[in-house]
């Protein structure tokens, strides 16, 4: 019983994802830090429903989400309600290391940062899943989501490893299937109706990381 409830858990589903980054957004477009991190937990599931290969990603990504948790439920929580408090928070503090790392390797602004460069990778890449044709390769998708986006920010090694993860990816259909929405439209509706949203947040908090400057952080 206990297994199969562990295994429940780790069911990725879609429409959660949908809902939560639904959440995500304050009526004048501040970004919620509780449920960001609700968002990237269902997108882990959806990495670690492919096996290894994305391991890479969401082994980072756990971390990433555990530091921020530990912010948000901190003394000073009240300060990472939002992106942008914390933002002006941890930079009014001098919480943040702008040009070397220093003090501050887990600050909250430079540990979303990591998170918000992988969201950009995951919205091309599901976004080229949903307009693809059935036999397009969803290796070479991938690659191309990765290369326009973390790559950028990745060493040589990881680079290269990723580059042969990709090339072991199962179709398309496989994907598909691990969403748990239904039929082959249903899951292109969902994801039509998912991807803006994540678009959104992901503009939002980009926009407001080039507004100061921190978007190379070390």
């Amino acid at each position: 019983m206990a297994d199969s409830v562990a295994s429940e858990d780790q069911r990725f589903s879609l429409q959660e994802v949908l809902d939560t980054f639904k959440l995500c957004l304050s009526q004048n477009k501040e970004v919620y830090l509780e449920h960001y991190v609700a968002g990237w937990r269902g997108l882990i599931k959806f990495l670690n429903c492919l096996g290894s290969v994305f391991g890479f990603i969401s082994k980072d990504a756990v971390n990433k989400i555990q530091i921020l948790v530990n912010h948000l439920n901190g003394e000073n929580g009240s300060q990472y309600v939002t992106v942008q408090s914390m933002v002006k928070y941890e930079l009014d503090s001098e919480l943040v290391d702008l040009t070397k790392r220093g003090g501050h390797p887990e600050s909250g602004c430079r540990t979303l940062l990591r998170l918000h460069r992988a969201l950009r990778w995951l919205e091309l890449f599901l976004e080229r899943l949903r307009t693809s044709g059935e036999d397009c390769k969803t290796s070479a998708m991938c690659a191309e989501s990765y290369n326009e986006s973390l790559a950028q920010h990745h060493a040589w090694v990881i680079r290269k490893a990723a580059g042969l993860a990709f090339c072991v990816l199962p179709g398309r259909p496989a994907f598909f299937e691990v969403m748990n929405v239904g039929s082959p439209e249903q899951v292109v509706a969902m994801l039509g109706e998912a991807l803006p949203l994540i678009s959104e947040v992901y503009q939002i908090t980009e926009e407001l990381y080039a507004q100061h400057n921190l978007l190379d952080l070390p």
